[in-house]
Protein backbone atom coordinates (compact mmCIF):
# COMPACT_ATOMS: atom_id res chain seq x y z
CA UNK A 1 0.00 0.00 0.00
CA UNK A 2 1.32 3.43 -0.94
CA UNK A 3 0.34 6.54 1.06
CA UNK A 4 2.48 9.47 -0.02
CA UNK A 5 0.49 12.71 -0.42
CA UNK A 6 0.92 14.80 -3.54
CA UNK A 7 -0.45 18.23 -4.42
CA UNK A 8 -4.05 18.54 -5.67
CA UNK A 9 -2.83 19.61 -9.11
CA UNK A 10 -0.91 16.36 -9.53
CA UNK A 11 -2.15 14.28 -12.47
CA UNK A 12 -2.13 11.15 -10.32
CA UNK A 13 0.29 8.56 -9.08
CA UNK A 14 0.77 6.90 -5.71
CA UNK A 15 -0.85 8.81 -2.87
CA UNK A 16 -2.35 11.49 -5.12
CA UNK A 17 -4.92 13.71 -3.47
CA UNK A 18 -8.39 14.23 -4.82
CA UNK A 19 -9.72 17.74 -5.42
CA UNK A 20 -11.17 17.72 -1.91
CA UNK A 21 -7.82 16.73 -0.40
CA UNK A 22 -8.61 13.09 0.39
CA UNK A 23 -5.61 10.79 -0.01
CA UNK A 24 -6.02 8.08 -2.62
CA UNK A 25 -4.39 4.79 -1.63
CA UNK A 26 -3.29 2.33 -4.28
CA UNK A 27 -2.56 -1.39 -4.18
CA UNK A 28 -0.49 -3.13 -6.84
CA UNK A 29 -0.23 -6.91 -6.96
CA UNK A 30 2.57 -7.22 -9.48
CA UNK A 31 0.50 -8.03 -12.55
CA UNK A 32 2.63 -7.43 -15.64
CA UNK A 33 -0.26 -5.40 -17.05
CA UNK A 34 -0.14 -2.80 -14.24
CA UNK A 35 3.08 -1.21 -15.50
CA UNK A 36 2.21 -1.69 -19.17
CA UNK A 37 -1.15 0.05 -18.88
CA UNK A 38 -0.39 2.39 -15.91
CA UNK A 39 -3.06 1.21 -13.49
CA UNK A 40 -3.37 -0.32 -10.01
CA UNK A 41 -5.17 -3.49 -9.01
CA UNK A 42 -7.18 -1.50 -6.46
CA UNK A 43 -7.68 2.12 -5.41
CA UNK A 44 -9.20 3.51 -2.22
CA UNK A 45 -10.57 7.01 -1.72
CA UNK A 46 -12.22 7.54 1.64
CA UNK A 47 -14.51 4.58 2.28
CA UNK A 48 -14.76 3.55 -1.37
CA UNK A 49 -12.55 0.84 -2.90
CA UNK A 50 -12.56 -0.07 -6.59
CA UNK A 51 -10.81 -3.20 -7.81
CA UNK A 52 -9.75 -3.28 -11.47
CA UNK A 53 -10.58 -6.07 -13.87
CA UNK A 54 -8.86 -9.14 -12.46
CA UNK A 55 -8.17 -12.43 -14.21
CA UNK A 56 -6.52 -15.68 -13.20
CA UNK A 57 -3.10 -15.13 -14.74
CA UNK A 58 0.41 -16.38 -13.98
CA UNK A 59 3.31 -13.98 -13.25
CA UNK A 60 4.26 -14.09 -16.94
CA UNK A 61 0.73 -12.99 -17.89
CA UNK A 62 -0.47 -16.34 -19.24
CA UNK A 63 -3.85 -17.74 -18.25
CA UNK A 64 -4.15 -20.11 -15.29
CA UNK A 65 -6.66 -22.98 -15.28
CA UNK A 66 -6.97 -23.28 -19.08
CA UNK A 67 -10.53 -24.06 -20.14
CA UNK A 68 -11.82 -24.01 -16.53
CA UNK A 69 -14.41 -21.25 -16.04
CA UNK A 70 -14.97 -22.13 -12.39
CA UNK A 71 -11.24 -22.21 -11.54
CA UNK A 72 -10.54 -18.93 -13.30
CA UNK A 73 -13.52 -17.19 -11.68
CA UNK A 74 -12.66 -18.45 -8.20
CA UNK A 75 -9.00 -17.40 -8.55
CA UNK A 76 -9.93 -13.99 -9.99
CA UNK A 77 -12.35 -13.24 -7.14
CA UNK A 78 -9.83 -14.42 -4.54
CA UNK A 79 -7.30 -11.96 -5.99
CA UNK A 80 -9.85 -9.14 -6.20
CA UNK A 81 -10.96 -9.66 -2.59
CA UNK A 82 -7.30 -9.81 -1.46
CA UNK A 83 -6.63 -6.48 -3.19
CA UNK A 84 -9.62 -4.89 -1.43
CA UNK A 85 -8.44 -6.37 1.88
CA UNK A 86 -4.99 -4.85 1.34
CA UNK A 87 -6.76 -1.47 1.43
CA UNK A 88 -8.79 -2.22 4.56
CA UNK A 89 -11.92 -3.96 3.29
CA UNK A 90 -13.47 -7.26 4.29
CA UNK A 91 -15.29 -9.54 1.85
CA UNK A 92 -18.50 -8.44 3.62
CA UNK A 93 -17.80 -4.85 2.49
CA UNK A 94 -18.29 -5.84 -1.16
CA UNK A 95 -21.23 -3.90 -2.59
CA UNK A 96 -20.92 -4.64 -6.32
CA UNK A 97 -19.34 -7.27 -8.53
CA UNK A 98 -18.98 -7.61 -12.27
CA UNK A 99 -18.36 -10.83 -14.18
CA UNK A 100 -17.09 -10.52 -17.73
CA UNK A 101 -17.34 -13.82 -19.59
CA UNK A 102 -15.41 -14.51 -22.77
CA UNK A 103 -15.89 -17.00 -25.59
CA UNK A 104 -15.89 -20.58 -24.36
CA UNK A 105 -16.84 -19.70 -20.79
CA UNK A 106 -19.70 -21.36 -18.92
CA UNK A 107 -21.84 -18.81 -17.09
CA UNK A 108 -23.16 -21.48 -14.70
CA UNK A 109 -19.64 -22.24 -13.48
CA UNK A 110 -18.84 -18.54 -13.13
CA UNK A 111 -21.91 -17.84 -11.02
CA UNK A 112 -21.22 -20.96 -8.93
CA UNK A 113 -17.82 -19.50 -8.00
CA UNK A 114 -19.47 -16.12 -7.32
CA UNK A 115 -22.06 -17.72 -5.04
CA UNK A 116 -19.38 -19.58 -3.08
CA UNK A 117 -17.39 -16.37 -2.54
CA UNK A 118 -20.27 -13.99 -1.80
CA UNK A 119 -23.11 -16.09 -0.37
CA UNK A 120 -24.59 -14.05 2.48
CA UNK A 121 -22.88 -10.87 1.25
CA UNK A 122 -25.09 -10.74 -1.85
CA UNK A 123 -23.60 -7.70 -3.61
CA UNK A 124 -25.19 -6.07 -6.62
CA UNK A 125 -23.91 -7.92 -9.69
CA UNK A 126 -23.68 -7.54 -13.44
CA UNK A 127 -22.68 -10.48 -15.63
CA UNK A 128 -21.84 -9.87 -19.29
CA UNK A 129 -20.49 -11.76 -22.26
CA UNK A 130 -17.65 -9.96 -24.05
CA UNK A 131 -15.71 -10.62 -27.26
CA UNK A 132 -12.50 -11.69 -25.51
CA UNK A 133 -9.59 -10.86 -23.22
CA UNK A 134 -5.89 -10.17 -23.13
CA UNK A 135 -4.14 -12.63 -22.84
CA UNK A 136 -5.41 -15.57 -24.85
CA UNK A 137 -6.92 -18.32 -22.74
CA UNK A 138 -8.60 -16.04 -20.21
CA UNK A 139 -12.26 -16.96 -19.95
CA UNK A 140 -13.31 -14.66 -17.10
CA UNK A 141 -12.42 -11.25 -15.72
CA UNK A 142 -13.99 -9.83 -12.56
CA UNK A 143 -14.27 -6.45 -10.84
CA UNK A 144 -15.55 -5.49 -7.45
CA UNK A 145 -16.38 -2.39 -5.46
CA UNK A 146 -16.37 -2.21 -1.68
CA UNK A 147 -17.57 0.32 0.87
CA UNK A 148 -15.65 0.25 4.13
CA UNK A 149 -17.91 1.22 7.01
CA UNK A 150 -15.23 1.71 9.67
Amino acid sequence: MVRSPRPAESPGGPGARTRVGRVIERHRDGSPFEATAAYCRAVRSGRSIAVSGTAATAPDGSALYPGDTYGQTREAFERAVAAAQALGADVRDTIRTRLFLGPGSDWREAVRAHREMFDGVDPANTTLYVAGFIPDGVLVEVELDAWVTE
